[in-house]
């Protein structure tokens, strides 16, 4: 039988790029400022086990994102650095070195994003942009690692 693009594959990922969105919206006054706390964050670490999960992944933080307050700006820049994200987990061995790029890449993308837009220095939007990521990611490396026990749920994401 031929790998490709099944339905059950499609709509996983149409969920999961439901759900990016959902909480990020929920979370807004968190989400889309220089402190940046999105909780959905956690929800990359599903590129770590399966690359299969980038478009759903990238396709949330668009829609999200086209609730920002820096518009298309958000729209482009979170969105790619959101992509560059879930490729760099997804070559990572280990779930604490994949956080610690997550929050860096974040951190050099999303921080020149806000220099452009709020004339605040560079380095001081990268580095609150990274620590609020890198807190978030290891929150969900914590959960990943707890929910990695569940092989039932594992399968049943085809995260094993």
């Amino acid at each position: 039988m031929k790998k490709g693009i099944s339905v059950k594959l499609v709509v996983i990922n149409a969920m999961i790029a439901g759900v990016y969105a959902a909480l990020t919206l929920v979370i807004s006054p968190i989400a889309y400022s220089q402190i940046q706390f999105r909780l959905s964050e956690i929800m990359v670490f599903l590129a770590f086990y399966n690359y299969r999960y980038i478009p759903g992944l990238t396709i949330g933080c668009i829609l999200a994102n086209l609730f920002s307050p820096l518009g298309m700006l958000d729209i482009v820049f979170g969105s790619i650095s959101t992509l560059i994200v879930c490729i760099a987990m997804y070559f990572a061995k280990n779930r604490y070195l994949a956080a610690f790029l997550g929050a860096v890449i974040t951190g050099v993308i999303i921080g020149g994003e806000l220099w452009y837009a709020y004339q605040i220095p560079y380095l001081i939007n990268a580095c609150y942009v990274a620590i609020g990521e890198l807190i978030v990611l290891v929150i969900g490396a914590l959960v990943f690692k707890t929910l990695e026990k569940n092989d039932r749920l594992m399968n049943l994401l085809a995260l094993k």
